[in-house]
């Protein structure tokens, strides 16, 4: 099911509705190996740039600072509320399970509540733990979801990281089943589309989210890539970054230079508002991104296999003797 689609409307305002009615900005400034020294300042720029999505993870150090940039951001900017800005952070494999999870959101609420008050998502990070460590670790979730006045911390939606088919019908066989999965966050590009998992991901009503959509450089020079970018005058950031978006991927993009901050932003177009008193944004206008035809053709990739994290093995694919 790669979507060839040459053209749609979207700008950096942009939000799609998740399965849970909450509304998530489609483009969103990642932390992942983000120096905590260095995660505040960046994320308040990506917030002044006009980001309104922020990923972290407990595994990457820097929830604290992340959550502290949003408030600083705030702070300084009057017109901005708390319920503009997105934050997800995610349970890394040592605190899957039902008590552990526990732990984990009692750390995650300790970092974080005192800046941001509330987490949007929280994800379980990786499949690669036993079945009875996942299902209780959505056990746990599930349970702040349904009492968002419990003492510990408020989260809205909840959702899963490079889960494969098995592990969401694992979740959905279990008779603990209760919230379904908003996002299944994935490494997604030309070169691993997913196609078949996408396609599960339709029926099943869960958005895909895009993390290194530009394959962590590895791929900037692909021949077939540096080709097209000549031809069309269009860098290969660019390429891979509106190639996401095109398929309709939540998009998740990470730098530590301020400068390309503003410039994977400035992939989408700005969304004009005409008149301060449109409250459902009727008069919206919505902006265009687009590829050359022949740019897509040639990334459409749907055999391509090439795994290119996660020590050359696709977690979507770990069972549990993996772990």
């Amino acid at each position: 099911m790669s979507n060839l689609t040459t053209s749609i409307q979207l700008t950096k305002q942009s939000t799609y509705k998740l399965n849970n009615g909450q509304h998530i900005p489609i483009a969103g400034f990642g932390t992942y190996l983000i120096e905590a020294s260095k995660t505040t300042d960046l994320v308040y720029q990506a917030l002044k740039d006009g980001y309104r999505h922020i990923d972290t993870a407990m595994v990457y150090g820097n929830e604290k600072e992340a959550a502290e940039g949003i408030a600083k951001f705030l702070k300084d900017h009057s017109d901005i509320k708390r319920e503009d800005i997105w934050f997800t952070t995610k349970i890394f494999n040592q605190y899957q399970g039902y008590d552990r999870t526990k732990e984990a959101v009692e750390i995650i609420s300790k970092d974080v509540k005192q800046y941001i008050d509330y987490v949007d998502l929280i994800l379980i990070h990786s499949p690669k733990t036993s079945k009875d460590k996942r299902l209780g670790t959505w056990k746990a979730l599930q349970e702040y979801v349904l009492n968002p006045n419990n003492d510990t911390l408020n989260i809205h939606s909840i959702g899963v990281s490079n889960y494969g088919i098995d592990h969401l019908e694992e979740l959905f066989n279990w008779e603990g089943y209760l919230i379904k999965p908003v996002v299944d966050q994935l490494e997604l590009h030309p070169w691993l589309p997913r196609l078949k998992l996408r396609e599960y991901l339709v029926k099943h009503d869960i958005l895909a989210e895009a993390y290194s959509p530009i394959t962590q450089g590895q791929k900037l020079n692909d021949p077939e890539l540096l080709k097209l970018s000549e031809k069309f005058k269009v860098s290969p950031v660019e390429i891979l970054l509106k190639w996401s978006y095109l398929q309709g991927f939540i998009v998740l993009v990470k730098t530590e230079k301020p400068s390309r901050i503003k410039e994977n932003l400035n992939v989408l177009p700005d969304g004009h508002k005409n008149g301060d008193d449109d409250e459902l944004e009727e008069k919206i206008h919505l902006g265009k991104i687009d590829l050359e035809p022949e740019i897509i053709e040639a990334l459409n990739l749907p055999d391509s296999k090439e795994v290119l994290t996660w020590g050359g093995k696709d977690p979507a694919l770990f069972k549990d003797g993996d772990a």
